[in-house]
């Protein structure tokens, strides 16, 4: 085939469609030329890097709003009333019904276009936005390395939205890939400090090994299916292990089995579960905080997406044998949840720097959302003799995914907003220890509004009411419930989910304390803190209020639901 016909074939095949839905990702690759032109022609003196980052992200983010109000309101219309804006930003990122208003591949398959995609690429656009202005007010990074860090920062998160929407076994390692190689720079972005440099270390040598044997996954599964299609998956691994059971007799289950485990290797590694979580807390603490909030939220955002989608292909064939083995993954990664939860609440009892503790913490609440996975695995792969009807399995697998999503949703603020405190708090006292933060509350009147803030993200981690974060956890607990009628596992799982939820209270106190009951240090200086910072902490704080007690919180349930429910037609 000659290169004319090749070109042909791409301007006349689903190349509009898939540049029209894609718009957003090259959005943000124009920011990264961008950035990186001004860095060669030393423009970054005269044009603040930070200008171009949020400018890139914000049209970013707009348009993939854009693309989500048109492809939810079936191209700009409710009830046949058009919806004003909207259809001038329709009409402004070019939307057609055949491009952005239709579910389906792009790029010949290899990305998916649906709205569980653009659920995703909505929060992780928005909180891209988020933490480029956090970095502007904290100062981090300078005028002088902006460029670099900004590119790293963009870079990643076009990795984390490719990750979030592939279809295909190599995009999932590319989009794992292009999400993690410029978070191992930004961890260690701040020269010249040791744990800085060797928590990077640690972060790109643990990265490498899981990359290899995610690698290794793949193309084992690839070879044994024949294919890399996501759509494929599932049919063909149905019948690959059919008519011998499920055993380790049978070499094909086997070999499944052991290529399945290998990918998962590599996501639970970017979710930093157990036993994959050796290089999070000194991530976390040789990182800026920035870093680390950007990290904790966007790279599981993204992980969780692309866990789902593979899970739900490999499960997409029919037969007894393969919904078995599916049901003891789902199982499996329950093990995991429960582990998760309960190191990560347990090491973090004798932290006593805030960004190790929020480390821990970050493993504990990836374990809580695993809960979901699990349950949504169970019940997918429930067994003939559970009774329950296929009607009732969508239903209930929806369910599950509903509250994976709304957790995601709040945790996307509540943890941005513990990050970002720790941050500014930081630029006062230089000091990242939890004695350091000792009587803040009382100190002037912008510092007591960071640290009202951070009792509520941090009331919200724990899950009480009427915080964000208590009706998330209650709707994950709720999934696990129903799964329990399949295998009593998940019943254990769920007692686990509410021991730990207890043992959580203890250490997430413990900074609250300091900032409230403990007294300040006589010889302690005045601290300074700007009004605007109080204003960009409060603003980001609000939707954990709003999301556990306002209409807010039944708008995104009924969003989050519907969008779950396209997984499950």
């Amino acid at each position: 085939m000659s290169a004319s016909e090749i070109l042909n074939g791409l301007i006349h095949g689903d190349l509009p469609r898939s540049a029209e839905v894609f718009g957003p990702e090259i959005v943000l690759c124009l920011t990264v030329v961008a950035l990186l032109l001004l860095r060669l022609f030393s423009l970054d003196r005269s044009v603040p890097p930070y200008v171009v980052a949020l400018f890139g992200s914000l049209v970013a983010f707009t348009g993939v709003l854009a693309q989500f109000v048109y492809f939810t309101t079936f191209g700009g219309e409710v009830g046949g009333t058009p919806l004003g804006m909207g259809e001038t930003l329709f009409k402004l990122f070019l939307l057609t019904p055949e491009g952005a208003g239709t579910a389906g591949g792009i790029f010949t398959g290899l990305l998916m276009h649906d709205a569980f995609t653009l659920f995703f690429r909505l929060g992780l656009t928005f909180f891209l936005v988020l933490v480029v202005a956090l970095t502007v007010l904290t100062g981090i990074p300078d005028n002088e390395d902006g460029p670099d860090f900004y590119t790293l920062l963009v870079g990643s998160t076009i990795g984390m939205l490719v990750a979030t929407t592939a279809n295909h076994l190599l995009m999932l390692f590319l989009g794992v890939e292009m999400m993690s190689v410029p978070s191992y720079v930004m961890v260690g972005f701040l020269k010249g400090r040791r744990s800085s440099s060797e928590a990077a270390l640690k972060y790109v040598v643990y990265g490498a090994g899981t990359a290899g044997v995610m690698l290794y996954g793949i193309s084992l599964l690839a070879g044994l299916m024949g294919t890399a299609d996501f759509a494929e998956l599932g049919p063909r691994l149905a019948y690959l292990v059919e008519g011998e059971g499920v055993g380790l007799s049978n070499p094909n289950i086997v070999a499944s089995l052991l290529a399945v485990m290998m990918v998962l290797v590599g996501l639970a590694f970017k979710l930093s579960l157990v036993p994959f979580h050796f290089w999070c807390p000194d991530a976390f603490e040789g990182a800026p905080a920035e870093v680390g909030g950007y990290l904790s939220v966007a790279s599981k955002a993204a992980a969780f997406a692309l866990l789902v989608r593979f899970l739900l292909a490999v499960t997409g064939g029919q037969g007894e044998s393969l919904a078995s083995l599916n049901l003891y993954i789902g199982i499996a990664l329950g093990a995991i949840a429960a582990v998760s939860m309960t190191f990560g609440n347990l090491a973090a009892y004798s932290q006593t720097n805030v960004k190790r503790l929020l480390a821990y913490s970050t493993i504990a609440h990836a374990g809580y959302m695993l809960m979901a996975v699990s349950a949504m695995m169970v019940i997918v792969n429930a067994p003939a003799s559970s009774g329950w009807s296929p009607a009732r399995i969508q239903v209930e697998a929806a369910r599950c995914l509903e509250g994976l999503m709304y957790y995601l949703a709040v945790y996307l603020f509540m943890n941005l907003a513990a990050f970002a405190i720790v941050a500014l708090i930081r630029n006062q006292t230089f000091s990242e220890e939890i004695k350091d933060y000792n009587g803040l509350a009382h100190h002037s009147g912008t510092m007591t509004l960071l640290c009202v803030c951070m009792g509520i993200a941090l009331f919200s981690l724990i899950g009480l009411p009427p915080f964000g974060g208590f009706f998330a956890k209650m709707m994950i607990f709720a999934s696990v419930l129903n799964a329990g009628s399949i295998h009593w596992t998940m019943w254990a799982l769920l007692a686990i989910g509410g021991l730990n939820t207890i043992f959580s209270v203890f250490y997430y106190m413990r900074v609250l304390k300091a900032m409230f009951i403990a007294p300040r240090p006589e010889e302690s200086r005045t601290l300074a803190v700007p009004g605007i910072l109080g204003a960009y902490v409060l603003v980001i704080t609000l939707p954990i209020l709003l999301t556990g007690a306002s209409p807010l919180q039944n708008n995104l349930s009924a969003t989050a639901h519907y969008v779950a429910s396209v997984l499950f037609p």
